[in-house]
């Protein structure tokens, strides 16, 4: 158990006390997995006094592999290279400590900037409706769209622009290396709300009308895909396992089996299961016609 006045606190932590107050709440929420009532904290303010409880998980310091200090490091400097993220607030101050705990100066990590981003930024603040010519994900399957920027957003180290697509009718997530030219219009968007699909932090999700795909494959294959799937995998009885994986766009979900090995297969729905034949078949026609 600990205990303390708010005033010595909010001293204390450089916090006002009516601020200092919210924080403790949402401080109340966090604990250890998995997240029981058990394993919260318990934080008790009552009047100008805090009591807390369930504090022995933080008596003891956190311990890390080099391996994982340096991954956390890298995994910070890379936040910090996004636009708009504090350089000197407290990432930036935790990440200097750890790097003098790891031995290193400085741990260097570079992002790729597409040559459209921040024009792209300034149109999605801005509220700018836009043209963009647009490489697809199948070769020759490049497009001109009429789009209206909501967010360029960084998701697992690649760029991207979340926009209603006009052409599509429905949201869409543009790899913003991919778009090869942007003509401004003039027009205002839309006022439109972003859907939940886009919302999270996992980049791979195509819009609003992505369709759930299960998929088996070898589970030594499973290192390949564990970022993309939506929910635990399940073991079928033949040894392998099968896992849901949200797609918007079939030819990426032929893509993907093919990538998981000749064991892989999607089972449902059952209109999706030729998406790697059909990826293949391509690929051959590609190749017979010398292109």
């Amino acid at each position: 158990m600990g205990e303390s006045s708010i005033g010595d606190l909010a001293t204390r932590f450089g916090f006002e006390p009516e601020s200092l107050v919210g924080e403790l709440e949402l401080a109340a929420c966090c604990g250890l997995p998995p997240y029981t009532p058990d394993t919260l904290l318990e934080l008790i303010v009552d009047d100008d006094r805090v009591v807390a409880y369930g504090l022995d998980a933080l008596r003891r310091p956190a311990r890390l592999t080099p391996d994982e200090g340096f991954t956390l490091a890298a995994s910070a400097r890379a936040m910090l290279a996004i636009e708009g993220v504090e350089p000197t607030g407290p990432l930036a101050t935790a990440l200097d400590k750890l790097g003098h705990a790891l031995g290193l100066e400085r741990v260097s990590v570079e992002l790729d900037v597409p040559p459209h981003l921040e024009e792209l930024r300034e149109l999605a603040a801005a509220g700018e409706a836009v043209e963009i010519d647009y490489l697809g994900a199948k070769r020759g399957d490049e497009t001109t769209r009429r789009v209206e920027p909501y967010a360029v957003v960084a998701r697992e180290g690649t760029f991207y622009l979340d926009a209603f697509c006009g052409l599509a009718g429905d949201w869409r997530r543009f790899q913003v290396a991919r778009i090869t030219r942007v003509r401004r219009l003039g027009e205002p968007v839309t006022a439109r709300s972003l859907p939940a699909a886009l919302g999270g932090a996992r980049a791979f999700v195509g819009g609003a009308g992505a369709r759930t795909a299960y998929v088996a494959f070898d589970q030594a294959s499973y290192v390949l895909i564990d970022r993309l799937v939506s929910a635990p995998p399940s073991r079928l009885p033949d040894g392998r396992v099968v896992a849901p994986i949200e797609v918007a766009d079939e030819y990426f979900l032929g893509c993907l089996v093919l990538r998981l090995g000749p064991a892989a297969e999607v089972v449902d729905p059952p209109e999706l299961a030729g998406a790697a034949a059909g990826v293949a078949r391509r690929a051959l026609a590609r190749y017979r016609d010398g292109s």
